[in-house]
């Protein structure tokens, strides 16, 4: 009655009371668990009349008309959760089968006694994730191979003290390492990554090709363990600490003495940075603000360092040895500039710190035209720019709080000046000496240069996981 894959869906009923069959076409599952003796009853729902028609016959036809209950229903909707312990949900996309499950509130249910048996048809990646953010574990996956196309099976059970999923880990699956299938399974992925990355590539988009060959790496081969110390000496190669400001604490702060598979970036190591840390299981975090600034005079157990302790996280922190680096913040604004610009002359800096550039444009700019181009640069809806619009010709820039510079951008004859936390009074000063500034925020014109610290990373360390923090975000939100 049933293909190989609906054959492994019905084995992985556990058969301990109600079953679900959710999208059920024409019952066949539904009809097999039961005339097999796995199940007494089974609910059997799907979307629309049509297959649920089709499905009345089925079970008509095998006998089990009083033990299957057949319901019109989006997801589990309409769906009794009473007695039920296992749900399957097959022959639908990743996402969609996320949504049922987010559908279903834990006051119709009991959580910890039902077990979801699920086959995404697509975005199996999406469905991982999407499984351990509503606190259900994959405690197996299976693949089966049907009409030379493989498929991909999940047990979930509700677990609310487990852990998220990195990028990589919702890709790479849960397969047995005897998985022949799913050995196979992560073959085809790989090839799949790697052509991503080869597409890439040819597109002139090197950082998400890199990216994308890493998780091709780590799919075929698995991630890999270095030493922090390791790590740590790569990036002071790329951006050496002893560049930093006498003022600036970058290094590597935290050492848990640990090995490192597994690496956090961020902007900030804050309390929603040391959470997202510990739930994906992070062994390293860098980050571009010092988690340590200032000397401690006490620490308390809310503290983001006292968590990295407790917890065997490393911390590097790369701050102003990164500014002045070609391939640091302000690196990144040029190249980004050069993109969308053709420049008079080659770049300086805007004074001995190396801290900016200035650029002269080919081409003068109309500020409103300006400002649209550096919001898609540095991804903001919103840039504070002076009241008093004009041309742009011959630009400085300096990421982060720059204020402090005006005065050299000034007698460097710039018309225009990009930072960030702008104040009162340096608006005041910009006006008075003819300055156009535009403020594109303190986390915009600094957060992209984590793309750049995973693009380092994983050229370097393909098999190491690099995930960019979910929680690296705009502290603020505009009304």
């Amino acid at each position: 009655m049933l293909d190989k894959r609906l054959e492994k869906i019905a084995g992985l009923v556990s058969g301990r009371g109600i079953a679900v069959d959710v999208g059920t076409d024409h019952a066949y599952l539904a009809a097999e668990l039961v005339t097999s003796g796995r199940c007494s009853r089974v609910i059997a729902s799907d979307i629309k009349e049509g297959p649920l028609e089709s499905a009345a016959r089925t079970v008509e036809k095998y006998g089990v008309t009083d033990k299957v209950q057949l319901i019109l229903s989006d997801g589990l909707a309409e769906v009794p959760m009473d007695g039920v312990t296992d749900v399957a949900i097959a022959g639908m996309g990743g996402e969609t089968i996320a949504d049922i499950i987010r559908g279903l509130s834990y006051d119709r249910y009991e959580p910890e006694n039902v077990r979801w048996i699920l086959q995404p048809m697509t975005k199996p990646e999406y469905l991982r994730k999407a499984l351990y953010e509503l606190d259900l574990q994959i405690i197996g996956e299976y693949a089966v191979e049907e009409g030379g196309k493989l498929y991909v099976i999940m047990v979930a059970e509700y677990n609310p003290e487990f852990r998220r999923l990195t990028e990589f880990e919702a890709l790479y699956g849960f397969f047995a390492d005897d998985d022949e299938m799913g050995r196979k399974y992560r073959e085809h992925e790989s090839e799949r990554l790697a052509k991503i990355a080869e597409n890439l590539s040819s597109a002139g988009k090197d950082n998400e090709a890199i990216h994308y060959s890493a998780l091709s790496e780590k799919m075929k081969n698995g991630v890999d363990i270095y030493p922090v110390n390791e790590i740590y000496s790569f990036l002071d190669s790329v951006f050496p600490f002893e560049r930093q400001e006498k003022w600036d604490n970058s290094g590597l702060l935290v050492n848990s003495g640990t090995d490192c598979s597994k690496v956090l970036m961020t902007l900030d190591i804050d309390k929603r940075a040391v959470d997202e840390a510990e739930l994906k299981a992070a062994d390293m975090v860098v980050s571009h603000h010092p988690v340590i600034f200032s000397p401690l005079k006490r620490i308390s157990s809310e503290m983001p360092v006292y968590r990295l302790v407790k917890n065997d996280i490393s911390a590097v922190c790369m701050h102003t040895n990164v500014d002045i680096s070609p391939l640091g913040t302000n690196g990144f604004i040029l190249r980004e500039l050069r993109k969308n610009y053709e420049l008079e002359c080659e770049p300086e800096h805007i004074n001995f710190e190396e801290c900016g550039y200035i650029c002269t444009l080919k081409e003068t700019v109309p500020a409103a035209e300006f400002a649209e181009t550096l919001k898609k640069i540095f991804g903001c809806e919103y840039i504070r720019a002076s009241a008093d619009t004009g041309m742009v010709k011959k630009v400085a820039f300096c990421s982060g709080s720059g204020g402090s510079f005006l005065a050299d951008v000034a007698a460097n004859g710039c018309d225009t000046y990009v930072t960030g936390d702008v104040k009162h009074d340096v608006w005041m000063d910009a006006q008075s000496v003819g300055v156009k500034v535009f403020d594109c925020g303190h986390f915009h014109t600094e957060n992209p240069v984590i793309w750049e610290f995973r693009r380092i990373l994983e050229q370097r360390f393909p098999r190491l996981d690099v995930e960019i923090a979910e929680s690296s975000v705009d502290p603020c939100i505009y009304f």
